[in-house]
């Protein structure tokens, strides 16, 4: 089965001590352990896939899975976890959870 997208992982918010930023995310990417990794990353899209309660229009009918968007932006210190800022707050119920990262738009 071919996918388009690798697996990542969502970790918390960007944050300091006191202020959390709730639209810029860090994610953990599988198969990136290090920065120099990170360039081929750097503006693909990625996508937070949940499943609601209730059923929303989709393309091919009501459907209950619905997606936020966001975009690698930047690198987020030396051991290959990336920062990504979403379109719209991801809940809270994101953290821990898993995203797909995108292997598009390519640089390449």
């Amino acid at each position: 089965k071919i996918r388009l997208y690798v697996k990542g992982k969502i970790v918390n918010y960007k944050r300091s001590k006191c202020n959390t930023h709730h639209k810029t995310s860090l994610l953990e990417i599988e198969g990136v352990e290090s920065k120099e990794e990170v360039p081929f990353y750097l503006g693909k899209k990625v996508a937070y896939v949940y499943k609601a309660h209730t059923k929303k229009a989709g393309p091919n009918g009501p459907t209950k899975f619905r997606c936020v968007w966001g975009k690698i932006t930047r690198a987020h210190g030396s051991g290959g976890t990336v920062r990504a800022s979403f379109r719209k707050s991801l809940p809270a119920k994101a953290l821990g959870a898993k995203c797909r990262v995108m292997l598009y738009p390519s640089s390449i």
